[in-house]
C-alpha cells in the first residue's frame, strides 16, 4: 500500500460519508505504513483515534480491499499508543456515522479553526461566516457588548477574563460570538480556538463519562487557547456537567488562556447555577445586550435591504416600509429579518414591489404577534416564579418584606406594560385601593434608581413578558 493508493481511499470516502465528516475525522489521519496486513496512522488526539475506529475503520478496511491493498486491520497511533479496529469486514453492515447530534462532534485537529469554513465543525459547532463583524450593526443598545468584543478578538494580553455577554434571544449574542471566532482566526490561524453551546460540553462530558474517556476529554478542552461557550445556562442544575466546567475553567484562567461565555442573564441571575460558579463568570467582563432600539432596528434593515438587492435585483421597496417594520417589529432581530425576507421573496413571485399593503398583507401574522398584550395576570405569574413566591401570597394579606416588595414590582409592571386603570390593577391584586397601586409604583420608581438589583430584576422581567 502506498500514498497514492491511500490517496484513492481518501477519495472514496469524501463520496460515501460527506464532505463535512470527512474533514473532520478523514482528514486528520497521517498515513504512515502497511505491513503483515495492518494499515497504520497517526491521529492527533485519542478523542479522534477512538471516534474514526469505532465508525469508519470498517469502511477504511473496505475501501482499501477495493484498490487492492490486502488489509486486515487498521491501527491509531497517538504518542505510542494503538486503538486497533476489528479485523474482518462485514459485508453490507451499516456503519454509524457519528454521534445523534449532527453538529455535536468531537473537536478535530485540537479545534483548531485554521481552515474552518461556514461548512466545518469548529469545536463541535458550525461558524456562520455570515456572522462577523462587518456585518454587526452597532447601536446604542449594544455598542459596548461590540467594543468588548472587538478588544478580545484583537488578541494580546488576556484582559477581560471571561467575556460574559447576555441578553434575551435575537439580540446578536451569538452573532458576536462567531465574529469574534472569525476575528481571531483571521489573525492567527494556527490559534486553538474551541466554540461549543452548552448543550454540545454537555454531551461530551456524559459520553467521555460512559466510554471512560475523561482524560481525553480534559485534555482536549484544557489545552485549547481560546474557550467559547454559548448559552452556560443550560449547564444550571447539571451538578457533574457544572464541577467538570468550574475545573476547565480554572485550568484554563490558571494559564492564562481566553475564555468568551455567553448566556440568557447576568450570572447572579441563572438560577440552579452553583455559586462558585456564578463568582468566576462575574469576574471578568460582564456585558449586557439591551433590547433594540428603533433606530437599531431600522439600521439592520437598511443592511439586509443591501444584501437582498443583490439577490433580487430590480426589485423596489416603498417609502415608509422599513420605518413601518422597525416600528410594529421590537421583538427581536430575528423576527425582523424573517420578516424582511418574507417580503422579497413574496415580491420576486408576484413580480410587484414591496408596498404598504403587501407588508400589511404579508405579515399579518407577524404584526398581530407584535401586538400581543400582556395582561395582569401574565406579570403576577411571571413576577412570583421569578422570586419563588405563590401566587395567592402576592395577591394575599401579606406584609412581609419578601412578598411585599415582589407584589409592588408585579403592581409597577402592570402599570407600565398594560392599558388596564389603577381601580383596576387594584381589584386583581386582592381588592387593593388604587392609592395602594399608586404607593408601590412610586416606590419601585424610586427603587430602580437607587438598588440595581431591582433596576436589574424589573428589565429581566420585562424582557421576558415582552418576549
Amino acid at each position: 500500500m502506498t500514498d497514492e493508493t491511500w490517496g484513492q481511499v481518501q477519495d472514496a470516502l469524501l463520496n460515501s460519508i460527506g464532505e463535512h465528516n470527512y474533514k473532520t475525522w478523514i482528514t486528520p489521519l497521517d498515513f504512515l505504513d502497511c505491513e503483515d496486513g495492518v494499515a497504520r496512522f497517526n491521529v492527533p488526539t485519542n478523542f479522534i483515534g477512538n471516534w474514526v475506529n469505532r465508525n469508519y475503520s470498517d469502511q477504511i478496511i473496505r475501501h482499501l480491499h477495493s484498490v487492492g491493498a490486502k488489509v486486515r486491520r487498521v491501527e491509531f497511533k497517538v504518542g505510542g499508543q494503538s486503538r486497533v479496529a476489528d479485523s474482518s469486514v462485514k459485508p453490507n453492515q451499516t456503519i454509524s456515522q457519528g454521534s445523534p447530534q449532527a453538529k455535536a462532534v468531537p473537536v478535530p485537529r485540537s479545534a483548531s479553526v485554521a481552515e474552518a469554513t461556514d461548512d466545518d465543525a469548529v469545536g463541535g459547532a458550525v461558524l456562520d461566516s455570515r456572522f462577523t463583524f462587518d456585518s454587526f450593526v452597532v447601536g446604542k443598545p449594544n455598542e459596548l457588548a461590540h467594543a468588548a468584543a472587538r478588544r478580545v478578538a484583537e488578541g494580546g494580553p488576556v484582559t477581560f477574563n471571561p467575556l460574559f455577554l447576555y441578553g434575551g434571544v435575537g439580540l446578536g449574542k451569538t452573532h458576536l460570538m462567531h465574529a469574534i471566532a472569525w476575528q481571531m482566526k483571521h489573525r492567527d490561524p494556527n490559534l486553538r480556538i474551541v466554540y461549543l453551546s452548552a448543550e454540545q460540553f454537555m454531551y461530551r462530558f456524559v459520553q467521555a463519562l460512559r466510554e471512560k474517556q475523561m482524560l481525553d476529554f480534559k485534555q482536549l478542552f484544557r489545552s485549547v487557547d481560546v474557550l467559547m461557550v454559548d448559552d452556560v445556562q443550560f449547564i444550571a442544575g447539571k451538578d457533574s456537567t457544572q464541577d467538570e466546567f468550574f475545573h476547565t475553567f480554572n485550568a484554563l484562567v490558571d494559564q492564562q488562556k481566553q475564555i468568551i461565555i455567553s448566556g440568557d442573564r447576568a450570572p447572579g441571575e441563572i438560577k440552579d447555577m452553583e455559586e462558585r460558579i456564578k463568582s468566576r463568570l462575574q469576574c471578568g467582563l460582564v456585558v449586557d445586550l439591551h433590547p433594540t432600539d428603533y433606530e437599531l432596528r431600522l439600521g439592520v434593515l437598511q443592511q439586509k435591504v443591501e444584501q437582498y438587492s443583490l439577490q433580487y435585483p430590480g426589485l423596489q421597496i416603498a417609502d415608509g416600509v422599513l420605518e413601518f417594520l422597525a416600528h410594529r417589529i421590537s421583538t427581536n432581530v430575528r423576527v425582523l429579518e424573517g420578516a424582511l425576507m418574507r417580503l422579497f421573496a413574496m415580491a420576486s413571485l408576484v413580480g410587484r414591489e414591496i408596498s404598504m399593503e403587501m407588508t400589511q398583507d404579508c405579515l399579518s401574522d407577524v404584526l398581530r404577534a407584535s401586538e400581543r398584550k400582556i395582561t395582569i395576570e401574565e406579570i403576577q405569574r411571571r413576577v412570583s416564579e421569578h422570586y419563588n413566591i405563590r401566587l395567592s401570597e402576592m395577591i394575599g394579606p401579606t406584609r412581609v418584606r419578601t412578598i411585599a416588595r415582589p407584589r409592588q414590582i408585579a403592581m409597577y409592571l402592570c402599570k407600565s406594560l398594560t392599558t388596564r386603570s389603577l381601580p383596576e390593577i387594584g381589584r386583581r391584586f386582592g381588592g387593593r385601593d388604587h392609592t395602594t397601586i399608586m404607593h408601590g409604583v412610586k416606590r419601585i420608581d424610586e427603587l430602580r434608581v437607587k438598588d440595581g438589583q431591582i433596576a436589574d430584576d424589573i428589565e429581566l422581567l420585562r424582557r421576558s413578558l415582552e418576549a
